[in-house]
């Protein structure tokens, strides 16, 4: 069965794209840009076809990154891969942002009895969107908006080991946990759309598709409009 899997991720400034077959990535582009899903995505799309010698028409599926995230990255990338499966006529995968930053974190790190994980992405200020995940990848607290401060997680200290803390979310707490030689801050890690490619596969396998018509991105949040701090006299 055919399944060559095209995976777009632009819920953070990484736009990322890549392409996978049978949950093997393989190629990748991270693009670490400001602002520039709307003008590059399209030409990373058709720059990874070309570079691996393939042709839209042999796409099994779209994967894409659902949310939390970007407001505007995830209505980017959601629109354009719906835009592809509708025009291609081939199913869409939506896979949870921050299992996609877990699922990349496990592979490139491995996990361990009795410590928690926790991916993390940018919001505002002092908060993030989280889940926590166990070392047999189980998810023990959903996928939250939550607001970090030093004694955030005590609670769950005394049910493990050590916590990790990584993703876009995560570099702002570097200093904030220095005091606690249990929480663990891995500051750098950023997402890709090569983490998508063995989450994707397994939905493509078991036909877990969305709904092109009526699929939106998990924004978790309602997008706020702030207003100017000052008013343009003309």
């Amino acid at each position: 069965m055919n399944s060559l899997i095209l995976q777009i991720d632009t819920s953070t400034t990484v736009c990322s794209v890549a392409l996978s077959e049978n949950g093997r990535t393989l190629s990748v582009i991270d693009l670490d840009e400001a602002n520039v899903h709307a003008s590059k995505l399209t030409v990373l799309i058709e720059q990874i076809l070309k570079d691996t010698g393939r042709s839209i028409k042999e796409l099994a599926a779209v994967a894409v990154s659902m949310g939390p995230g970007s407001y505007t990255g995830l209505r980017i990338g959601v629109s354009t891969a719906k835009g592809l499966c509708y025009g291609l006529d081939i199913p869409l995968i939506a896979i949870n942002t921050l299992e996609s930053l877990f699922w990349g974190y496990s592979t490139q790190h491995g996990l361990k009895e009795d410590e928690a994980y926790i991916p993390m992405l940018d919001a505002r200020r002092m908060e993030v969107y989280s889940a926590v995940y166990n070392h047999r990848s189980e998810l023990l607290s959903p996928t939250a908006a939550e607001i970090i401060d030093v004694h955030h997680y005590d609670a769950l200290l005394t049910t493990c080991e050590r916590i990790f803390l990584f993703g876009s979310g995560a570099d702002k707490f570097d200093e904030l946990f220095k005091s606690k030689d249990r929480i663990q801050v891995v500051t750098g890690f950023k997402g890709s759309a090569s983490f998508l490619s063995t989450l994707a596969f397994a939905k493509f396998n078991k036909n877990e598709f969305e709904d092109i018509a009526y699929f939106e991105p998990f924004y978790l949040k309602d997008f706020v409009v702030t207003a100017a701090k000052k008013k343009v006299v003309l």
